[in-house]
């Protein structure tokens, strides 16, 4: 789980890709959720939080411009 305190530490730009790998990771959750192998689905709304997390302290730097 990533913290807020450690995101706004990072640029824009690794910003951006913390969100592309966090919801690549929610992608193959949700696939292997579909396929009935994922074992704790409480991830799944984890990985889903830190992506709104994220996005959200992307869009407060981009408005802060």
């Amino acid at each position: 789980m990533t913290k807020a305190a450690e995101l706004r530490q990072k640029d824009e730009a690794a910003l951006v890709e913390e969100v592309k790998s966090l919801q690549k990771a929610h992608f193959g959750l949700r696939m292997q959720k579909a396929t009935q192998q994922l074992a704790n689905t409480a991830t799944l709304k984890s990985t889903r939080r830190d992506i709104a997390r994220a996005k959200t302290i992307l869009a407060q730097k981009q408005a802060a411009k």
